[in-house]
């Protein structure tokens, strides 16, 4: 069973409202399928996704001109923005190890 999950294009994502409008924890993923930095960070998340407290994973496709890639100020790929009740509390560029996507997840 594969846990591969597309990231939603610029008609699929949400807005920046509709994001800011989520309640509780957030995970939003900037990136794209053909970025080797997004592949190669795709088993660490999922295994640190697998190990935290539950919350709803976003995997956003991002660009130039993606509005919601630029209201979160994404300049590099992957970005993982977390947020608790629409506002953001913490956030990782290019994470290359399991526990530092564990530590920005908060605790059970």
């Amino acid at each position: 069973m594969s846990s591969f999950k597309p990231y939603l294009s610029a008609i699929e994502a949400p807005s920046l409202a509709e994001v800011q409008a989520l309640p509780g924890i957030v995970l939003l993923e900037f990136g794209t399928e053909w970025c080797g930095h997004c592949r190669a960070a795709q088993p660490l998340i999922a295994q640190a996704l697998a190990t935290q407290t539950p919350c709803l994973h976003l995997k956003i496709e991002d660009g130039p001109g993606r509005a919601l890639g630029r209201s979160y100020r994404v300049k590099l790929w992957p970005t993982l923005v977390l947020l608790r009740d629409g506002h953001e509390v913490g956030r990782l560029v290019r994470p290359a190890f399991v526990q530092v996507i564990q530590n920005l997840m908060p605790e059970v």
